[in-house]
């Protein structure tokens, strides 16, 4: 395992080398399209008989578990980097309307996106059950605070419309991987589960996540307060992500969103009266390393991953169109309560444009898609998951800045 991890470093460092120093690209997206880029070479030597090296790099995705290792390992890391920077004061301003859109979004997007590639998968030739549809809705649905939160800050959003994405993303991927749970219990056993078994999961996996992710937070703001040393500090919070989310998972409650929560209160409570300005200084540098490293290594793994993507016959003419019903489920469910409501969201006019086309998917979506038992349904589901997260990144990533422009700061001009 030593060896694989290497072997990922490596690759990632020299793409990341080559983005920075060639293409220019966002690093996310430039070592993702290099991977990508590398891989399709492969490919063509396989077909001129060169094979090895296409063997070689199977063999080696297949040594990784893609799902655990970003459920189980990068995912605690990422979340807590991505909220230690959320002002948690501006946040609570608009805690209702990130809710509702965290919540009530994720789910009409779950059952439009899901409904609409039930019915229109047959015209392509390829059936699957309403269950598998509902599940590929669930994990397209949340939008992925890693793929987010560095595209959208650096594309100019003004400061409410950044925090409204980065907290919309940060809890809609908790809120997703339960609906996503249920939804996959019930697949796998065949039985749809009763409303009673439904409340209390979602109390369970939400309600504990969020309780567990507070006590977690405070016990790690109190270890800070009572010593002062940068050193050990950031060491605290390695071991509070890492521990925490190992807990809290094995307590069966949503290890996601209890490191959001803990990195809330770190971020500020902690930030402000736990840390000397030393070990703030330490501690961001730290994370934001983190987060960076991470970030490459999880593009770079999304990228190669497409020699292992198995597409059904007929699925090819069908994938333009489930890439059109998950934007328009983006639309329905996030865009147009911003548009109707825009008072009540406060965000400057044109915002829902910017919520809409800057509805990222990434790896966690790719993860869910894994996870799902292996089968012909597991097949389609990761194949239509992994376009849809492809488009999503180049496409969508790499024009949001330009819808910023044009959507607010053409307004406010």
């Amino acid at each position: 395992m030593f060896d694989t991890a290497v072997i990922f470093l490596v690759l990632t460092a020299l793409m990341a080398y080559v983005n920075i120093r060639f293409i220019k690209l966002p690093t996310t997206i430039g070592v993702m399209a290099i991977a990508m880029g590398l891989s399709l070479v492969l490919f063509g030597l396989n077909h001129l008989g060169v094979s090895t090296l296409l063997e070689y790099e199977v063999s080696l995705l297949e040594s990784v578990n893609f799902s655990e290792v970003l459920m189980q390992g990068m995912l605690s890391l990422l979340l807590f980097a991505g909220a230690l920077h959320v002002d948690l004061s501006e946040l609570k301003t608009l805690k209702w309307q990130i809710g509702a859109l965290a919540v009530v979004g994720t789910l009409v997007s779950t059952f439009i996106v899901g409904y609409a590639v039930y019915f229109i998968l047959p015209l392509a030739g390829v059936d699957i059950p309403l269950i598998y549809c509902l599940l590929f809705g669930a994990l397209i649905s949340p939008t992925d605070p890693i793929a987010v939160m560095g595209i959208v800050k650096k594309a100019g959003a003004p400061k409410q419309m950044e925090l409204m994405i980065a907290g919309e993303s940060l809890f809609n991927d908790g809120v997703g991987v339960v609906v996503f749970t249920i939804l996959l219990a019930a697949a796998t056993s065949g039985q749809a589960p009763d409303a009673s078994h439904v409340g209390l999961l979602v109390a369970e996996e939400v309600g504990g996540g969020v309780v567990f992710g507070l006590l977690l937070g405070f016990v790690t703001y109190q270890l800070l307060k009572s010593i002062d040393s940068y050193q050990e500090e950031v060491l605290i919070t390695l071991a509070a992500v890492l521990g925490g989310y190992a807990l809290a998972t094995h307590l069966h409650f949503s290890g996601p969103l209890a490191m959001v929560v803990a990195g809330l209160i770190v971020g500020n409570h902690g930030r402000e009266r736990a840390m000397s300005q030393t070990t703030r200084q330490y501690l961001d540098m730290f994370w934001d390393l983190i987060d960076a490293m991470l970030n490459a290594v999880l593009f770079v793994l999304i990228g190669l991953e497409i020699v292992v993507i198995d597409y059904a016959p007929g699925l090819a003419t069908s994938i333009a169109l489930v890439i059109l019903i998950t934007l328009f489920a983006r639309l329905v469910a996030v865009g147009a309560p911003v548009a109707m409501f825009n008072r009540v969201f406060r965000l400057p006019e044109g915002s829902w444009k910017v919520l809409t086309w800057g509805g990222l998917r990434g790896g966690i979506s790719v993860a869910l898609a894994l996870s799902i038992p292996t089968g012909t349904e597991r097949d389609i589901v990761l194949a239509l998951t992994y376009a849809v997260v492809v488009c999503s990144i180049f496409v969508q990533g790499l024009s949001v800045g330009a819808v910023v422009r044009r959507a607010v700061h053409s307004r406010s001009a």
